[in-house]
């Protein structure tokens, strides 16, 4: 099982925003040194505590600070760009990476991104499946293209201005042959969108706010995708992210991860309790469907999707998540706000010394062995 990183990332609004930029630059080169495979870093227009607008910009940073981890779009909200500028700019991000880039891509969810950008009436998932396509086919189709969706929104073609022997009418393709992995980050319970993903060899990552039960309904959906194309769905191409904290005793792990008023983590749900409550989506807390909404409080889901622990403890942990999802190739890491620096690079740091080796040691030793490591 591999180890990624993830970040919103999410910060108060009370930091300056230099600072937190600049944090969260450093856990990504920490990740790097410590072998993490890849970061995925996300965006948003207008949300104060999740301040990183352009993803792709911002790990343009990271490329000259990292030697081998993979640098992912978390995602690159498609609703927002027109789908060439997406396909030209992460081709040159590729090069620059030297093939280190994943693009992960969604519609864009948040509602005032959409308004400030005069689409908040717009079927974003259509415009995120008509941007998809022009993407994949401006990186495989030859110039001068020919591209025009079913209903137009994006007609793609250079036939009146190219001149190829003067350079003219191109797009730049990626690096990598023939193109980028391409991840797509998956929310919804029996997400449908997974189906997609597995037809098109696009690859899920399950969200780290999503109760375990509901995560482990995306891989039936993904393989369901892969075989309408008859291929074979690979378990290492699944992602699933949590939210996690190690620590070198169990009382710093339950105080920083959950108890304390100043918890990061505490902090982190507060206020994704708080938007999916705004935006009617708190089933994604719920353990069944009819579960009254006044149940799902911040410590039920703090208790229910932060994993704290000593190594031993969390290796265990993760092992047990397995068993209630099925077999995944990765799991990403959630990076959260350093409210104390140590204790935040310290737990990344016992997660790739400590906690993966325990968990690939019971992995590789079978079945049966993991299942004693996970307490089954």
């Amino acid at each position: 099982m591999r180890l990624g990183y993830f970040a919103m990332p999410m910060h108060p609004a009370t930091r300056p925003w230099g600072e937190t930029l600049r944090e969260d630059q450093e856990a990504v080169v920490l990740a790097d040194k410590l072998g993490y495979h890849d970061a995925f870093i996300g965006e948003h227009l207008t949300d104060r505590q999740e301040s990183i607008t352009n993803s792709l910009l911002f790990l343009a940073t990271l490329i000259p600070q990292t030697t081998q981890i993979k640098l992912g779009t978390g995602t690159t909200n498609l609703s927002h760009l027109h789908p060439v500028l997406v396909a030209a700019q992460s081709a040159m991000f590729d090069h620059l990476a030297n093939g280190r880039f994943i693009l992960g891509v969604s519609p864009g969810a948040l509602p005032s991104d959409a308004e400030v950008l005069g689409i908040l009436g717009e079927d974003r998932n259509q415009i995120f499946a008509d941007a998809i396509e022009v993407i994949t086919r401006m990186w495989s189709d030859e110039a001068p293209y020919d591209i025009d969706l079913p209903g137009n929104r994006f007609k793609v073609t250079t036939a009146t201005t190219m001149d190829l022997e003067a350079g003219i009418g191109a797009v730049p393709k990626p690096l990598q042959t023939p193109r980028p992995e391409i991840v797509g980050t998956v929310v919804a319970p029996f997400s449908k969108g997974v189906i997609a993903m597995g037809a098109k060899d696009f690859h899920p990552l399950s969200a780290n706010f999503l109760l375990p039960q509901w995560v482990a309904t995306h891989w039936p959906n993904y393989v369901e995708g892969r075989e309408s194309v008859s291929a074979t769905a690979s378990a290492d191409d699944w992602r699933v992210a949590r939210s996690l904290f190690v620590a070198d005793d169990e009382a710093t792990a339950l105080r920083y991860g959950k108890e304390d008023a100043d918890s990061p983590y505490r902090f982190y749900y507060g206020k994704m309790l708080a938007k999916m409550r705004s935006l009617g989506r708190l089933e994604l807390f719920k353990t069944r469907r009819d579960q009254p909404d006044d149940e799902i409080t911040l410590d039920y889901v703090l208790d229910k999707l932060v994993i704290t622990g000593t190594p031993s403890s969390v290796a265990e942990q993760v092992l047990a998540l397995q068993e209630e999802t099925g077999e995944f190739g990765e799991l990403v890491y959630a990076g959260m706000d350093w409210v104390d620096a140590d204790l935040g690079r310290r737990s990344m740091e016992l997660m790739a010394t400590e906690v993966m080796p325990e968990v690939n040691a019971a992995i590789a030793a079978g079945p049966e062995a993991a299942a004693v490591s996970a307490g089954a």
